[in-house]
């Protein structure tokens, strides 16, 4: 597989749990809010969001930062995410992983962010913050 370059999503983000009924909260919704991602399951809404939006009520882990492949992946594309979890993985750093129908979004905890640099340098192109 030929290195991918990795960007940085400027900010600071949240990964929040919610009940599977509720309703999507309006800081959520904004679109001031930056990179968003919501998924609702059977089991929960989880949110991924700018951490400086999410109530204090809210079931959250803050501190995550966020990478992407830059530009478009094509759906015939394999391994792009075992590999770099694979890295991740054996650097010791947890990852969060969001596939979108353009790329994949890594994030990582914003402590960990010189070891997933140097981690990724194998697998990817990566830039520090």
């Amino acid at each position: 597989m030929s290195t991918l370059a990795l960007e940085w999503i400027p900010g600071a983000f949240a990964v929040c749990r919610l009940a599977p009924t509720d309703d999507i909260p309006p800081w959520a919704l904004s679109r001031a809010a930056g990179f968003v991602n919501i998924t609702r399951s059977d089991r929960e809404l989880s949110i991924v969001v700018s951490q400086d939006r999410v109530p204090l009520e809210t079931e959250a882990e803050p501190g995550w930062v966020a990478m992407r492949v830059a530009g478009s992946l094509d759906f015939s594309m394999v391994g792009v995410i075992a590999e770099q979890t694979a890295a991740l993985a054996e650097a010791g750093v947890s990852v969060f992983v969001i596939s979108t129908y353009e790329t994949d979004v890594l994030l990582i905890k914003s402590k960990d962010t010189a070891l997933a640099i140097e981690a990724l340098g194998a697998v990817a192109d990566v830039t520090r913050l």
